[in-house]
């Protein structure tokens, strides 16, 4: 088998990496950081190919699937992406375009294509990383909870047409809370809540990810907070993450 992971280079898609090269499937790796790529090739026990790209670039999420196309790809896993903390008057409009070009088009983009190969073979996984910010409106990080949410009904739309059409071909959303990574560097967040180790995230995401689930949910905290958001309202639940996320600045 061969997997192809965007933003592997750290947290969750680099936990990804190593998981599936213990199994010993062949990976490519995109990102911006070829040498970053080089020092996590040299480390797996397996064949790596490495492209260098900026997929908030249009351009360069098909020059990824033209240059990965004929590779014989299994597995996608969308996982590049960032956040920005403030509110949205605040936070620079280049910013959050530049957000919605990496978190929603590139993965709308190379899931398509990667679609479209999967399922005239009948065969393969996508995986694309949402976050728990997905099943809310997310005061304080507006945009980035908007980007999460579409990843993630868009996973689900998909999901129900392969089941419908009786396609075997699975796609899955994981969906983790806070994650111990560079994201909160990234996303300006000086204090945020403890989370989950990405190894823990990424492994309940590879294992869900083979089973074919549509949502994961990594830990048995993450699954009750799931469910209790069904019994609040969206004006509780907007002043309830307001709270949390006023924290996190």
């Amino acid at each position: 088998m061969k997997a192809l992971i965007t933003g592997a280079t750290s947290g969750i898609g680099r936990e990804m990496a190593l998981i599936l090269a213990r199994q010993g499937i062949d990976l490519i790796i995109a990102s911006r950081d070829t040498r970053k790529m080089e020092q996590i090739a040299c480390r797996l026990p397996v064949n790596v190919k490495t492209v260098t790209v900026d997929l908030s670039k249009e351009e360069d999420c098909y020059y990824l699937y033209e240059e990965t196309k004929s590779e014989n790809i299994d597995i996608l896993i969308n996982n590049a992406g960032f956040g920005a903390f403030g509110c949205t008057w605040e936070v620079p409009l280049e910013t959050e375009l530049n957000m919605l070009d990496l978190n929603v088009r590139a993965v709308h983009i190379l899931t398509k294509l990667f679609l479209q190969d999967f399922r005239e073979k009948d065969s393969g996984y996508i995986l694309n990383v949402a976050s728990s910010a997905g099943f809310l409106a997310g005061p304080l990080m507006s945009t980035y909870y908007a980007t999460k949410s579409y990843v993630l009904r868009l996973t689900e739309a998909i999901h129900e047409e392969l089941r419908q059409s009786g396609s075997s071909v699975k796609i899955s959303a994981l969906c983790p809370g806070h994650v111990e990574t560079g994201f909160d560097q990234r996303a300006n967040v000086k204090h945020s809540i403890g989370g989950v180790s990405s190894k823990k995230v990424a492994k309940a995401g590879i294992k869900g990810m083979f089973q074919g689930k549509v949502v994961i949910l990594p830990g048995g905290l993450m699954k009750l907070t799931y469910i209790g958001e069904k019994f609040l309202t969206e004006s509780l639940m907007l002043k309830a993450t307001y709270k949390a996320q006023s924290k996190k600045g």
